[in-house]
C-alpha cells in the first residue's frame, strides 16, 4: 500500500486544527482499523459477518532482540473500530495489531495478527491503517456458501502483558508558526447530522471549520481528487447518491462535518479522512458500501438516537 505524502493544504489546517482542539501535541502517530467476527470461518469479509464492539486489540513490536512488547491496547467501539494514538513518532514499522481479547456476540478466537500500513506521513504526523482483523467461532454457520472452506485453525501468537512504555524520544524543538485557535464551536453536546440537513440553506451557519466550497481534493487528499475529479466541491459531493462510491463521498463530508461539530462524535476527523483514503485504496466495491454505511449510522445518530442539534441560523 502506497505512502501518501501529500494530501493538500485541506488536510494539513484539519491536522492543525484537531491538534489544536485535543490538546496541542506537536507530533503524534495515529493506528486505525476494524474487527469483524468472520461468522464463516473462511478468512475474508462477507454479507454474513458482522463488526465486533468491546474486543481489545493489542499493538505488539519487535525490539533488536526479538523480544515482543505490547506498547498499546485499545477496545473497539461500537462499530467494531478502533483508534489508538502515540505521542511523538515512534518507528512502527516492526510492530503488529492483534485481537486479544473476546469479542461480544462472536464467542470468537483470535485472527492472525496485521502489519500497519503508513498511508499518510507530513511534518510530525503519521497515519497507520491495518487491513481488517477477524475473529473466528468455533464453527461456521450452517447457511455459508458452499465454496467457504473453513481456513486452519489460525496460531496466536502470545502477546506479553502491557508493560510501562519508556518514553519515546522527542526531536529537538524547532521554530513553529504558532497554532492557529479553532472558532468557538460547541463541542461538548452530542449531535449528529445527515447529509440534507448540512445542505439546508438556514443552517449553513454551522459550516464553521470548513467552507462548503473547498475542494474534495483539498480536504481528503489527491487520492479522492484522482477518483471524483479536482473540481468537486464539498457542497458537490453531498449531491452524490446511486453509486457506491458517491454515497461513500456524499457520507464521508457529512460525517468529517459532524466531528468537527461535536466531539462526541464517534469519529475524529483525521479518522474520516484517513477510512475515506482506505476505502478508495482497497479498490473494492464491497469495502466502499461498507465504509459508507458506518458513516451514514453515525450521521444518523447510531448508536444512542442521537438527534441533530441544529437550530435556524439568525
Amino acid at each position: 500500500m502506497g505512502v501518501v505524502t501529500t494530501m493538500g493544504l485541506g488536510l494539513v489546517t484539519t491536522i492543525v486544527i484537531l491538534g489544536a482542539v485535543i490538546g496541542g501535541a506537536k507530533g503524534d502517530a495515529m493506528v486505525s482499523g476494524s474487527v469483524f467476527c468472520d461468522r464463516c470461518k473462511d478468512g475474508q469479509l462477507s454479507l454474513f459477518d458482522f463488526p465486533l464492539s468491546g474486543i481489545k486489540v493489542s499493538i505488539a513490536c519487535t525490539g533488536q532482540g526479538g523480544q515482543v512488547k505490547v506498547i498499546s491496547e485499545e477496545t473497539t467501539n461500537w462499530i467494531g473500530n478502533y483508534v489508538m494514538r502515540f505521542d511523538g513518532v515512534p518507528d512502527m514499522s516492526a510492530c503488529r495489531a492483534q485481537v486479544s481479547g473476546d469479542g461480544q456476540g462472536c464467542r470468537a478466537v483470535a485472527g492472525p495478527a496485521q502489519n500497519l500500513n503508513l498511508v499518510f506521513q507530513m511534518f510530525d504526523t503519521e497515519i497507520y491503517t491495518v487491513d481488517h482483523l477477524i475473529s473466528q467461532p468455533a464453527q461456521p454457520m450452517s447457511n455459508c456458501p458452499r465454496s467457504s472452506s473453513p481456513l486452519p485453525k489460525p496460531v496466536t501468537p502470545a502477546l506479553p502483558p502491557p508493560t510501562n512504555q519508556t518514553p519515546i524520544p522527542q526531536p529537538p524543538p524547532t521554530n513553529r508558526a504558532p497554532i492557529p485557535q479553532p472558532p468557538p464551536v460547541p463541542f461538548l453536546e452530542a449531535s449528529a447530522c445527515s447529509y440534507r440537513m448540512w445542505m439546508m440553506p438556514e443552517y449553513k451557519c454551522y459550516w464553521r471549520v470548513l467552507s462548503p466550497d473547498l475542494k474534495v481534493a483539498v480536504v481528503f487528499g489527491p487520492l479522492a481528487g484522482q477518483k471524483y475529479g479536482n473540481d468537486i466541491t464539498l457542497r458537490g459531493s453531498m449531491m452524490g447518491r446511486g453509486d457506491p462510491y458517491k454515497t461513500l463521498l456524499r457520507e464521508s463530508t457529512a460525517a468529517l462535518l459532524n466531528s468537527y461539530n461535536s466531539l462526541r462524535f464517534p469519529y475524529h476527523p483525521l479518522d474520516v479522512v484517513g477510512r475515506l483514503n482506505t476505502a478508495l485504496m482497497g479498490g473494492s466495491t464491497r469495502q466502499v458500501l461498507m465504509t459508507a454505511l458506518r458513516f451514514l449510522r453515525a450521521n444518523s445518530g447510531s448508536p444512542g438516537n442521537v438527534t441533530c442539534k441544529f437550530t435556524t441560523c439568525k
